[in-house]
């Protein structure tokens, strides 16, 4: 059977095409003359999988798409503390090339406006790193995100570079408060080089998909930058990432976010999904017109706007059973889907509210996907004191789906592939874990 995805990007494209308003970046002689009518979208999965229509393989330059990526690196690179004292996190209200700097400190308001994003590249590498390695540092990341080698289209950075005279201004103005700690010329040379790397679409739904899949790159497998960076930029992206439409975008589109003036346009859906829209076009926000359009279109069709969540907490737990008769029954209570802090309270409340007359427990995660450390440890207690309640406890994960079952002081759980393994072992259990508790709950 054919794909239905790819027909629906052709037909979102067929959508809006026939709009025709917006205006190129004109202020740069290079992306004056790119062709108006170049339209591409591509949505990029976290297994991998890349649907496309249109100009997806056409090559522009990244240019502002770049800000969250460099941001990230010098996340990694310098630290979160050493790159907050240099950049902050809100919102400007502004346009990206806004001189807006913190009173007093001097300190740039967002990464995503050109005096944050300047101050990040000056981040990147590690600290002594000298202007060409800096360079080299970034277009190494920006590679990684993408999956494969990215190269500078030179004639763009020289157009770019003689016209650069606000992003002159700002790191002078950056570098009067101790911001730059470096020749700031030098500096501005590295910004432009970045943002005048060049991309297709198809490589910014990739970079997008490398953050919506927790920093690890769905085609190369690369672990990128690790969860927490990601979280932080998704995190500006969403209340900075379309600047002084940011408020607009957030409503009516509600998907972290990142325009670039060559008409590049790039969304990041946690856990789903990464987009990335090609028109060149801009409106006077300089984000793309029809890339906008075609983002509101995506989100409202596909319900992808990031407050728009299953309540899926109620039904993690999906059934609470006893198996077998009165000599060897067992209680199980079946998991499913994906377990966070408010699934993991369903459970305790499950466990809690309730006087078990079995002696064995089961929790059964063989319809469980994923679970994160918090829920994890919030189960273990669970198995914890079901134990010290005088209960023999099973958790049947035939995917390894929580790693290390340590249930901590006084409690024992052994692991088991299926529920049949409760009855075949039970004087022999194929994984049994007892030691410190990780999780301390007051009792």
């Amino acid at each position: 059977m054919r794909s239905i995805i790819p027909d629906y990007l052709t037909d979102a494209l067929g959508d809006v095409e026939p709009d025709v308003s917006g205006e190129l970046a004109a202020y740069i002689p290079e992306l004056a003359g790119a062709d108006p009518d170049r339209l591409g979208a591509v949505f990029a999965t976290l297994d991998g999988r890349i649907y496309g229509a249109g100009d997806i393989d056409h090559e522009f330059t990244i240019q502002s798409i770049s800000k969250p990526f460099t941001y990230a690196l010098a996340l990694a690179d310098r630290g979160f503390y050493p790159v907050l004292d240099k950049v902050g996190v809100e919102p400007s209200g502004e346009a990206f090339n806004q001189i807006s700097l913190e009173q007093g400190t001097g300190r740039p308001l967002n990464p995503m406006i050109n005096a944050g994003a300047i101050t990040a590249h000056s981040l990147a590498g590690p600290q002594g790193l000298d202007p060409a390695g800096r360079v080299e540092r970034v277009i190494d990341g920006l590679s990684a995100f993408a999956g494969r080698r990215l190269a500078v289209d030179e004639a763009v950075c020289a157009s770019e570079m003689a016209d650069a005279h606000r992003n002159l201004a700002i790191a002078h103005m950056l570098r009067s408060y101790d911001i730059l700690t470096e020749d700031p010329t030098a500096v501005v040379e590295g910004y432009v080089r970045q943002c005048s790397v060049l991309v297709s679409a198809r490589d910014l739904a990739v970079m997008a998909a490398t953050l919506a899949n927790g920093g690890v790159n769905p085609l190369s497998g690369e672990q990128v930058v690790h969860q927490p960076v990601v979280r932080q930029v998704l995190s500006v992206m969403a209340t900075c990432g379309m600047y002084d439409a940011a408020g607009d975008w957030a409503t009516h589109v509600g998907i972290p976010a990142k325009s670039g003036v060559a008409g590049g346009l790039i969304g990041a859906l946690p856990g789903q999904i990464g987009i990335a829209t090609f028109s060149p076009r801009l409106d006077a926000h300089g984000n793309s017109v029809r890339g906008v359009s075609l983002f509101e279109q995506f989100s409202s069709d596909a319900g992808l706007h990031v407050m728009e969540v299953p309540e899926s907490a109620p039904s993690v737990v999906r059934s609470n059973r006893v198996d077998g008769d009165q000599s060897d029954a067992v209680r199980v209570i079946q998991l499913q889907g994906g377990i966070r802090f408010a699934g993991a309270e369903r459970i305790v409340r499950e466990a809690a509210g309730n006087a078990f007359p079995e002696t064995r427990v089961a929790l059964d995660l063989s319809m469980v996907y994923s679970i994160d450390d918090v829920a994890r440890r919030m189960l273990l207690e669970v198995t914890r004191r079901l134990t010290l309640d005088g209960h023999d406890v099973y958790l049947v994960d035939p995917e390894s789906i929580v790693p290390d079952p340590d249930p901590g002081d006084g409690g024992r759980v052994t692991v088991v592939e299926d529920l049949a393994h409760i009855v075949r072992n039970v004087h022999a259990p194929s994984q049994a874990m007892s030691g410190p508790a990780e999780l301390r709950v007051p009792t």
